[in-house]
């Protein structure tokens, strides 16, 4: 397998901190995105939608999918289980997953790239020119601000997202929140039950990559 990575950008930090978690190792190629790499003929060829990050497989097929990667490594190497253990239990993290990723990650991407002055004409990753809107910037915001007290709220009576036990949903709410502080979005102080998780989860060793 090899793992196609950026390290400067979000999406591919979740594959990261997955594998740090499952104490995995991947031979890594990064991909130069501010500098337009992958836009080049040799990964358009691996992933036309020109996006990271990308597992190439040893028989040549590449999974372009975040959780994709992850369930297909968690198949391979099961613990610790990060995407739950029973049917029940992978349904609910698949859930919030799905959640965080549509009311966080993408509220974020939406208010960063409507408002980057480098990222004119690249309002959406990926090979379609796009202009930015300021009106979905301001509507990102919006949203992840109500994503924040949605998260605050979860949190009150569970040490992690999905309960008790660390899961792929903590480690999407972190990149999230990580993302946002990059963008000056940072959740507000006084969601305590949210701060108190960040901290926790930001001391794990697998955050640090």
């Amino acid at each position: 397998m090899k793992f196609y990575d950026c390290a400067t950008a979000p999406s591919p930090r979740r594959v990261r901190i997955f594998l740090a978690e499952k104490g995995l190792a991947l031979p890594t190629v990064q991909v130069d995105l501010r500098n337009g790499e992958q836009f080049m003929p040799a990964f358009r060829a691996l992933n036309p939608d020109c996006t990271v990050p990308v597992l190439e497989l040893d028989s040549g097929a590449a999974i372009t999918d975040i959780i994709a990667i992850c369930r297909y490594l968690e198949e391979l190497h099961p613990e610790p289980a990060l995407m739950g253990r029973s049917a029940e239990e992978r349904a609910l993290i698949e859930c919030w997953v799905r959640r965080i990723e549509w009311d966080g990650i993408y509220a974020v991407q939406e208010a960063f790239r409507n408002a980057a002055p480098g990222l004119k004409g690249k309002a959406l990753p990926g090979p379609l020119p796009l202009e930015q809107i300021p009106a979905l910037a301001e509507r990102g915001r919006l949203r992840l601000q109500h994503f924040f007290a949605w998260l605050d709220g979860r949190l009150a009576d569970n040490a992690f997202v999905c309960g008790p036990n660390f899961t792929i949903a903590d480690i999407s709410a972190m990149v999230t929140v990580d993302f946002a502080a990059r963008a000056r979005l940072e959740p507000p102080a006084h969601l305590r039950h949210l701060q108190r998780w960040y901290r926790e989860v930001s001391m794990r060793p697998s955050a640090k990559v």
